[in-house]
């Protein structure tokens, strides 16, 4: 077995992810360093920082990381796009799982993984002491952050769907995202995920990944739907939004006294 080199931080969610463990998350986009405090310690697993559907800029990336640290939960940055400068930026703050929208083959999955190794076996910038490998005090941080890092792949549209063994099999890939809502308007069912069209397709792709030794991530519509997703075979599931639970939980409060 490989020794891990030196002070370098172990990823658990990539070690549970390797081993095909589930891993309950939950989709933050409060943009709130506060908000990311707050449910980094509720015991979830992992949780996303949305930067592609909510106003995450990476300075407010930061912050959430650093209200993060003391959270048992694995902050797990969502890209706005496929881009090696945002990939660079992320990771150069600390960001070490990433989540990268909109991947529709083998190719753009390779440029995903190439945008997080340093040369030679990427195209990582260099940054001597980035807060990533605390500020120098990591030994052997740029030969050795690779191993740290934790690249998700998102699988949106049909043409997607049709690559997956060819995705799957790009060295680097650590999991494969079902964005259902994305895949749902793809489809043809533009608001309707639950459509029994699109839930056959996310049925067959979370088998199909599985079935290469990769593992197989979703959002759930509802926490209900999380158990019969990790029955259908995905192991990473995110149990909702922050955003929907402070939107759902404020509703519920107030209808309580303005019924009618």
């Amino acid at each position: 077995m490989l020794d891990w080199p030196g002070n370098l931080p172990r990823n658990a969610f990539k070690k549970a992810l390797s081993s095909g463990q589930r891993q309950v998350g939950l989709w933050s986009g409060l943009a709130s360093p506060i908000a990311a405090e707050i449910i980094a310690g509720a015991g979830f697993d992992w949780i996303v920082i949305d930067g592609e559907h909510a106003p995450n800029d990476v300075p407010l990336l930061l912050s959430q990381l650093q209200a993060m640290r003391g959270g048992a939960a694995e902050p797990v940055f969502r890209l706005p796009w496929n881009d090696a400068v945002m990939f660079k930026r992320a990771l150069d703050v600390g960001a070490r799982s990433l989540l990268v929208p909109f991947v529709q083959n083998a190719e753009e999955a390779r440029k995903a993984v190439a945008a997080t190794r340093y040369p030679p076996l990427g195209i990582r910038g260099v940054s001597v002491v980035p807060r990533a490998n605390d500020y120098g005090r990591i030994k052997g941080y740029h030969h050795n952050a690779h191993l740290d890092i934790c690249v998700l792949v998102q699988l949106e549209s049909r043409a997607a769907l049709a690559e997956i063994e060819a995705i799957a099999a790009v060295e680097g890939v650590d999991g494969l995202f079902i964005g259902p809502s994305d895949l749902a308007a793809d489809l043809g069912h533009l608001g309707n995920p639950s459509h029994p069209e699109v839930q056959a397709a996310i049925k067959d792709a979370a088998e199909r990944i599985r079935a290469t030794g990769k593992s197989a991530g979703t959002l759930a519509g509802n926490v209900d739907d999380v158990e019969l997703l990790f029955e259908r075979g995905f192991n990473f599931v995110a149990a909702g939004s922050d955003v929907g639970l402070l939107a759902r939980g404020a509703e519920n409060v107030a209808a309580r006294f303005h019924k009618g």
